[in-house]
């Protein structure tokens, strides 16, 4: 293949793993011992997908689709079992010190930095690590760490801070060598709202000033939502979807919600001919219907029911994502 710089191209990429099943009890342990049952786990299949500069994706999947071994096979952590892959030029496994100082990973779940030392001390680390120039390593900490508002914390031990401000440490660790690419999984679980926020608004801030790729894992929809224009939806490690994050609806008519506030109370049984009723309690209502319905019955539930006040909103994308999470591949 012919791959361009800056660019992430993955085709055909495959990884299995082989592992055993021990009935409990101390005489199956012993049974082990001479002859195990060998299972093969296929964490991803075949997944092709290619990634320009300065793209903002939002890698999506339930718990165990392949998402986090995607990243680890595309960072050079883990050795695929089968497939090509290309990374800012060069093939991740193969771990060149030129591909390792290009790029970042960041793991909500795991952490860098060194417990019990100041954060300033592991950022300094990775400084060394990375050959960061002084004057450079000066400006990026002063502008990361003011843009992150932890300027006062950095001397501050790791364990003695909260789990949103060790989570912007950890950015400013990864950081610090200002890395063409960045790998971000669920880089704000845990993290309460203002938190993630100021996460979400520093890392935009981080793609626009300086054009990395940047390729995000998270189940929190509001990170995608306002971060990524494109996903890549995998599930039991194939590819469902790759597209624009906002045309997913469309793959399933265009459904619309219509929410309804009554002076009287309204059962359900009343409201299910017109659509399907999401919620009701009475005297309030929600009806999810195909667009294509939505003047004809919007008429009609106003002229049977007496509806004060209504509003009419798409599908939840999180909805049409585990909709989308039951079917096969979608092109």
């Amino acid at each position: 293949m012919d791959y361009k710089p800056d660019y992430i191209r993955v085709r055909e990429l495959h990884k299995s793993f082989v592992y055993y099943r021990k009935e409990a009890g101390l005489k199956n342990s012993f049974k082990n011992l001479f002859a195990r049952k060998s299972l093969l786990k296929e964490a991803v299949k075949s997944v092709s997908f290619t990634i320009g500069p300065g793209e903002y994706v939002g890698f999506l999947g339930p718990n165990g689709a392949g998402k986090t071994t995607t990243l680890k096979m595309l960072s050079g952590i883990l050795y695929p079992t089968s497939g090509e892959a290309n990374v800012l030029g060069y093939v991740p496994w193969e771990r060149k010190n030129e591909f390792k100082r290009l790029f970042s990973i960041v793991m909500g779940q795991k952490n860098q930095l060194w417990w019990d030392l100041p954060a300033v001390e592991s950022i300094y680390l990775n400084k060394c690590i990375y050959d960061v120039p002084d004057e450079l390593y000066r400006r990026s900490l002063a502008e990361l760490s003011e843009m992150l508002d932890v300027r006062e914390l950095l001397n501050v031990q790791v364990r003695r801070l909260s789990l949103g401000e060790r989570m912007k440490m950890e950015l400013i660790a990864a950081l610090i060598h200002r890395p063409r690419l960045l790998y971000l999984d669920e880089p704000t679980i845990g993290l309460d709202f203002p938190s993630q926020k100021k996460v979400r608004e520093f890392l935009k801030y981080y793609n626009e000033q300086f054009g990395a790729t940047i390729l995000l894992t998270s189940h929190y929809m509001k990170d995608v939502e306002d971060l990524c224009k494109r996903t890549i939806i995998i599930n039991e490690g194939s590819l469902l979807y790759d597209g624009d994050l906002h045309k997913i609806n469309e793959l399933f008519d265009e459904r619309k919600i219509i929410r309804l506030r009554f002076s009287e109370p309204v059962a359900t049984l009343q409201l299910a001919k017109y659509g399907k009723v999401v919620m009701e309690d009475g005297y309030n209502a929600v009806l999810e219907l195909p667009k294509y319905l939505l003047k004809e019955v919007s008429r009609a539930v106003f002229d049977s029911f007496p509806a004060v006040d209504w509003t009419i909103e798409d599908v939840p994308l999180e909805e049409s994502i585990s909709r989308l999470y039951q079917k096969e591949s979608v092109g």
